[in-house]
């Protein structure tokens, strides 16, 4: 059974940085391509950054180019994204994302938000 657990969110203020991570389990991490969405609200689920199985190619939407990065331990089943500058437009939920054996796979999410 996949499972991806977010963790890592929380209340920030502009300019802020914050260490979103993914647990993941029930299929071979190190074979998957992962990824980052964030959902803000009344706005469609949108792609923040993706990485590689073996963690060397990583893409992010422009919005967040420069400021957060995407990385993944494959030993511990792990992705996480650093997110540095934040600022309030980059408040929304989080999730984590995989495809496995044709199906797609979402963690809980996990709720930022960047205020003063």
């Amino acid at each position: 059974q996949v499972q991806l657990v977010e963790s890592g969110g929380g209340l920030v203020q502009p300019g802020g940085s914050l260490r979103l991570s993914c647990a993941a389990s029930g299929f071979t991490f190190s074979r998957n391509d992962m990824s980052w969405y964030r959902q803000a609200p009344g706005k469609k689920r949108e792609l923040v950054a993706a990485i590689a199985s073996a963690g060397g190619i990583a893409n992010y939407a422009d919005s967040v180019k420069g400021r957060f990065t995407i990385s993944r331990d494959n030993a511990k089943n792990t992705v996480d994204l650093q997110m540095n500058s934040l600022k309030p437009q980059d408040t929304a939920v989080y999730y984590c994302n995989t495809h496995w054996l044709f199906k797609n796979y979402w963690g809980q999410g996990t709720q930022v938000t960047v205020s003063s």
